[in-house]
């Protein structure tokens, strides 16, 4: 057993030398339903190194949503290895997950999930209240990450008095205000106008210019496409994984 727990301690090391973020080995998700065995996830191998922006395409019922939830922390695996920045996560607690979540990736969602009576700086700031951060330290970190996203001049309207594309931009600006070592966007302009997603695919563009690692979950080809690599996931399986020259 020390062996085995060893094996995977080396093997994070090694992970965190060659700046690999994310690297699954063997990656299993089933459900049970009924007598019958789900195969959500079928051994997905994926390696994502530091400041690469790569999309995970699939159709509905693909896995990738699946795909995504185990990548983001929000789920454990059923069998595999999966590592965040050289650290073993598929073996962690709750308690562990809740940590490398807050602390490793910054989520931003369809549906924006803002707090609709706090403003956009008190929405940006969330994830430093867990974190333990000052009042000061957290107004100062999150005005700048408003500042990143060009939102700062609305940092005192609510969700009500902001635009589509400017509530997006409050979640990219919450998602990044912690430092994270992914950037994880399930459908981020799913809501939006095709020109306001065009503006919000610009500005993860940018993110991207700056160091930023991102990662899109998308079921639309034209999204995918902003993306310089393409991880294309059906029946639970990567069945294509293509660097996008631009």
């Amino acid at each position: 057993m020390a062996t085995a727990v060893m094996d995977k301690t080396q093997r994070g090391e090694q992970l965190k030398r060659d700046n690999v973020v994310i690297r699954t080995y063997d990656l299993w998700k089933t459900y049970i339903m009924g007598d019958q065995e789900i195969h959500a996830v079928s051994g997905v191998d994926v390696e994502i190194q530091k400041g690469e922006y790569v999309a995970i395409m699939g159709p509905s019922g693909s896995g990738k949503s699946t795909l995504m939830n185990l990548i983001g922390c929000l789920d454990t695996p059923s069998k595999g290895e999966y590592y965040i920045s050289g650290n073993l996560v598929s073996d962690m607690t709750d308690d562990q997950l809740a940590h490398i979540r807050n602390k490793e990736i910054g989520f931003v969602f369809q549906t924006f999930n803002l707090l609709p009576r706090a403003t956009a700086l008190h929405n940006v700031e969330l994830p430093l209240i867990y974190a333990g951060f000052s009042a000061d330290e957290r107004a100062e970190r999150a005005k700048g990450a408003l500042r990143a996203v060009d939102l700062e001049p609305r940092m005192y309207h609510k969700p009500s008095e902001l635009s589509g594309g400017q509530r997006q931009r409050v979640a990219i600006a919450r998602a990044l205000v912690n430092n994270p070592s992914i950037l994880l966007a399930d459908e981020p302009t799913g809501n939006l106008d095709s020109a306001t997603g065009i503006e919000i695919m610009a500005l993860f563009e940018r993110l991207y210019q700056q160091g930023n690692t991102i990662i899109v979950v998308t079921h639309e080809r034209d999204i995918a496409e902003y993306a310089h690599r393409i991880i294309t996931i059906r029946d639970g399986k990567v069945s294509k994984d293509e660097r996008n020259p631009h």
